[in-house]
């Protein structure tokens, strides 16, 4: 469907350029849906059975997703009509997320504020004063 749909809007799709982002169900991982995938030539954003790392980051934000976006009224009032009911809902929850949400791994600040003391602090490193 996503190669439907690019392909549809103007946006020509290179091969090779396209992921195909899943959970590691059943589903997911059968030899039809992957050999499928191969001919149409979009990669699979998971790995083989048993990897450490199988789309774990990707699952993360994804519950968060749909917990803290999707769930509530709070980047929506009411139920989702549109593409762009989803769309404009989850622009507003990056942002939010991004500048806003406390993240306890980092120190209990914004994703921003950490990433913009990281390069501050790097910079001083650089530069003695």
């Amino acid at each position: 469907m996503a190669l439907w749909w690019r392909g549809h809007q103007g946006h020509p799709v290179e091969g090779g350029r396209l992921i195909h982002h899943s959970d590691a169900g059943t589903q997911y991982t059968s030899t039809a849906l992957t050999d499928d995938l191969a001919l149409q030539e979009i990669w699979p954003s998971i790995g083989s059975v048993g990897d450490a790392y199988d789309n774990a980051l990707i699952e993360s934000v994804n519950g968060l997703y749909k917990t803290e976006c999707i769930g509530t009224t709070v980047f929506h009032s009411g139920p989702y009509r549109t593409l762009s009911d989803v769309e404009y809902a989850t622009s507003a929850w990056v942002a939010w997320y991004n500048n806003d949400r406390l993240h306890s791994s980092i120190g209990t600040v914004p994703p921003a504020e950490f990433e913009s003391a990281y390069y501050a602090a790097l910079n001083r490193e650089l530069h003695p004063v």
